[in-house]
């Protein structure tokens, strides 16, 4: 039945994701402005290609045409696969610590070590410890469900690539 909706209702699919992937980014930003976890590096470029992962599949539902549609899964695809990795590394670090754990400065020691014009995007990069686990659902990490979001996602734009799809609005005959 789930094969039958990829086949009927890709562009719904692929909408359902991108809406999927905003309230995950809604989460982290709670996570982080209200329950004050600091994000780490790879938190953030987590977060980027889980908004990037959005981006391009809302676009994709938005295409018409079934070149773009596979076009856009496959970059998406791409995108989660980056996603994942990123994940399933931070995921390792979490299991087996480094003796010296170093994902990134602080503010006021970059202040101290660089110019503001390169201080400035640091601050975007995060400033928590990568190895550290903040948070935990059912005996996972942020890291773990990032990973099997990102894991599901691929998965799911791995179906619309190989699954064909209906042609809607043709003719019998």
């Amino acid at each position: 039945m789930l094969l039958t909706y990829f086949e009927a209702a890709p562009r719904r699919v692929l909408a359902l994701v991108s809406v999927a992937c905003v309230a995950m980014l809604a989460f982290g930003l709670y996570l982080q402005h209200v329950v004050g976890l600091e994000p780490c590096p790879m938190c953030i470029v987590q977060r980027y290609a889980l908004a990037l992962v959005a981006i391009v599949s809302g676009i994709t539902a938005l295409a018409n045409k079934k070149g773009l549609r596979m076009t856009g899964s496959a970059v998406t695809l791409l995108l989660a696969g980056f996603g994942a990795f990123v994940a399933a590394r931070q995921s390792f670090l979490q299991w087996y610590p480094p003796e010296e754990a170093s994902c990134g400065r602080d503010f006021y020691g970059m202040i101290e070590m660089f110019p503001l014009q390169r201080v400035i995007p640091m601050i975007f990069k995060g400033s928590g410890d990568c190895t550290k686990i903040d948070w935990t659902f059912l005996s996972l990490s942020i890291a773990n469900w990032s990973f099997l979001c990102f894991a599901g996602i691929a998965l799911v734009m791995l179906a619309l690539l190989l699954i064909p799809t209906r042609e809607t609005g043709r003719k019998p005959g």
